[in-house]
């Protein structure tokens, strides 16, 4: 480690350099949240007892420093009794950073990937037709009040209960925002093209590329005839995909999304 200067025998590093201006920042912080409260006045106190403890067993003052020690080893349940308040309000201020939240935010996101990956090829192998709208960044607000209004927990139960042919939700599509279920029996608008690349297309891929068309949604596609399992995004329609290179897609197209966002929050948050 690079040697910035040396004390006698004491040599101060980068490392050490660091390490100060680290805790200093802390050390700040700790005073900005806490300052102006009570919480400020009892802290000093608790500063000073230390302090006082440290004297004392420097001065090899047994008795006093008995005591003092005694108060202090027992000083991180008393912070934790005395601060409670101001704890759990550190603790939620520190779930709501942007940096914490885009690691959070995005193994939720991998996870609401698998359980409309794993209803739609049950629903395939079942050969149960679905339309699945998932949102990106364009609102899709209006699009959703066309259906029946949900606002029900993403599960793969609930997709597939859903789509059962004998469901009266089944006809037209469900979005989908994040983990939550906006709405089913959705009409979508249907795409001018009757057919894709040559092939005809049926009424459940001509809304699936229509939603697509307008918006930068992406929409999965269950097949009732075949049970294929089709993709179709920004008015590009992908058929016939394994499970394997769905995810792929999806990771690839809804996870960027939610690392620029998280980024550029992130960002903002440290320059404001």
């Amino acid at each position: 480690m690079v040697e910035l200067f040396k004390i006698g025998f004491i040599s101060f590093t980068l490392l050490d350099l660091i390490d100060v201006l680290l805790m200093a920042y802390a050390i700040f912080l700790i005073y900005k949240f806490v300052k102006g409260t009570i919480a400020a006045q009892i802290l000093a106190g608790l500063i000073f007892v230390l302090f006082l403890s440290f004297l004392a067993q420097a001065a090899n003052m047994k008795a006093l420093g008995w005591a003092l020690k005694l108060i202090s080893d027992f000083w991180v349940i008393t912070f934790i009794v005395l601060f409670q308040p101001e704890l759990r309000k550190a603790l939620l201020m520190l779930g709501q950073n942007p940096f914490i939240r885009f690691f959070v935010e995005k193994s939720k996101s991998e996870s609401n990937i698998e359980i409309i990956i794993d209803a739609a090829f049950e629903m395939s192998q079942l050969q149960h037709g679905a339309l699945i709208v998932i949102t990106r960044n364009t609102e899709l607000r209006m699009i959703a009040e066309t259906g029946i209004q949900l606002n029900a927990r993403l599960s793969k139960e609930l997709i597939k209960s859903i789509f059962y042919p004998r469901s009266s939700l089944h006809d037209g599509a469900v979005v989908v925002t994040n983990d939550v279920i906006l709405a089913a029996k959705v009409a979508l608008p249907l795409s001018q093209n009757s057919s894709y690349a040559g092939i005809p297309l049926g009424m459940r891929h001509r809304a699936g590329l229509g939603i697509s068309e307008i918006s930068d949604a992406l929409c999965i596609i269950v097949s009732e005839e075949t049970g294929s399992v089709s993709l179709t995004e920004n008015g590009k329609l992908y058929r016939g995909l394994s499970k394997s290179l769905l995810k792929e897609q999806l990771n690839a197209l809804i996870l960027s999304d939610k690392e620029k966002k998280n980024w550029k929050n992130i960002f903002s948050f440290y320059l404001i």
